[in-house]
């Protein structure tokens, strides 16, 4: 419940008036390059063989059943990847990478005293260190859900064609058959939220950190493992509700 508490605090004290504007756009420039480039190529690399798997897996349950017919693997892969593969695999990985990064840089600030001298200069240290990495991961984990949902099933489209079940007109036939616009709002919807989750519990646990090194390395590892459930929780909670 303590943690609790000045979780909900830190989470007020972020919203506080900035000063000054232009010391806050750097670091959500700064922060936004640090979550996007950083992750792109490990975020597409597992994207594109998370698609080509799925597409293989669902080709093998399909194959020989005589009463579906072959475009359905396109709507399987389709649905599968942008409801849950593309926002839930892409922003575990994220909180693995980003969220670890997170902790440790406001962890090491912490510990070397470079949040109380911000402090003592009268700097908000909620708003300047926190505020940009959760905007930034806001609006940029979004742009890597929709990167990974292309890549997953761009992979998933290149898979089927060894697979022997369908043509690849019909997969794409698939891809295009009874599509709900809503879906790519649950993924926007998920991916905003893991993002929020992600930024935040990595930035409580790095800010508030205290001790040494080993305090550092262990809350890397809360704010990772934290992060993960949470996404757990948070998607199966959006799912019930708008599913």
């Amino acid at each position: 419940m303590a943690d609790l508490g000045k979780y909900m605090i830190m989470l007020g004290r972020m919203f506080s008036r900035p000063e000054r504007w232009n010391m806050y756009w750097k670091e959500l420039l700064r922060q936004m390059n640090d979550i996007g480039v950083g992750s792109l190529s490990i975020v597409l690399l597992a994207s594109l063989f998370i698609g080509a798997v799925t597409a293989v897996q669902s080709a093998y349950q399909l194959y020989g059943t005589p009463f579906v017919p072959p475009y359905y693997l396109g709507l399987i892969v389709r649905n599968t990847t942008i409801l849950e593969l593309a926002p839930t695999f892409t922003c575990l990985i994220l909180a693995g990478k980003v969220g670890s990064n997170i902790a440790s840089e406001l962890g090491t600030m912490r510990i070397s005293e470079q949040i109380d001298a911000l402090e003592i200069m009268g700097v908000p240290t909620e708003a300047y260190l926190i505020t940009p990495r959760v905007v930034a991961s806001v609006i940029v984990v979004p742009l890597m859900v929709l990167i990974a949902a292309s890549a997953g099933i761009a992979g998933a489209m290149f898979a089927a064609q060894f697979t022997g079940y369908g043509s690849q007109q019909e997969f794409v036939y698939g891809l295009r058959a009874f599509f709900d616009p809503f879906d790519i709002q649950i993924l926007l919807i998920k991916s905003i939220s893991f993002g929020f989750i992600i930024s935040t519990i990595s930035c409580f646990k790095g800010f508030y950190v205290s001790g040494g090194a080993l305090e550092i390395g262990k809350a890397s590892t809360q704010a990772v493992v934290l992060s993960c459930i949470y996404v757990l929780l948070a998607d199966y909670v959006i799912a019930e509700v708008l599913l």
